[in-house]
């Protein structure tokens, strides 16, 4: 995981944080092989792909930010690896698929993660549940995920997203979002952007 190691050496992450998320990539091809937690075409590059996908959120995530909840975690990415990087945060991924939250499951205790909830429903059966931040990587468009985030009334979402953002921007302002939103350039992919989305209201 030479790649991912270069680029967290700037946050003086510990040489038992980066054997941990090693443990998750093992993990992760050992578990690909019976079920399918990844596209099959992304696996071989999963350092890249996923986890440092994943890993370069980790910048957003300020002393500010106490919980975060995670949609349509799939196979943990990003919130394990969060996780894993800011164990003081407390993180809750929302699964539907069995399978999956049992990988997950195992993740976290192979890795002793103490700062993960799962939770296996459907997003929109969840009740009860705020965070500071809402993250979804590859799930749905921005108007959907933004009918999901405002249930957890976050301060900020976390949504990393491909070449037709802007598209996804004017779509979702047109069905009655209000929202500011920040964009940063992708570190693994070129045509990607993080959006960072504040102030999110549906005002129709």
């Amino acid at each position: 995981m030479k790649k991912l190691n270069q680029y967290l050496s700037q946050f003086d992450v510990s040489r038992e944080t980066l054997d941990k998320l090693k443990t998750y990539e093992a993990l992760l091809y050992k578990w690909q092989k019976a079920i399918n937690l990844v596209s099959n075409a992304t696996i071989k590059d999963a350092e890249i792909r996923h986890f440092l996908d994943s890993a370069q959120l980790y910048d957003y995530l300020n002393n500010d930010v106490q919980s975060v909840v995670d949609i349509g975690s799939g196979a943990g990415f990003p919130a394990l690896v969060l996780a894993i990087l800011r164990p003081d945060i407390e993180f809750s991924v929302i699964e539907s698929d069995q399978r999956k939250c049992t990988f997950m499951a195992t993740v976290s205790r192979e890795t002793s993660m103490n700062n993960l909830t799962i939770h296996n429903e459907r997003i929109e059966n969840v009740e009860g549940l705020n965070a500071d931040v809402v993250s979804a990587r590859a799930l749905k468009d921005l108007n959907t995920l933004f009918g999901f985030a405002t249930m957890f009334e976050p301060k900020f979402c976390l949504f990393p997203k491909g070449q037709n953002y802007a598209q996804e921007v004017a779509q979702a302002k047109e069905n009655g979002w209000s929202f500011d939103f920040e964009e940063k350039q992708s570190i693994t992919d070129e045509n990607a952007k993080i959006l960072k989305i504040t102030n999110l209201v549906k005002t129709q």
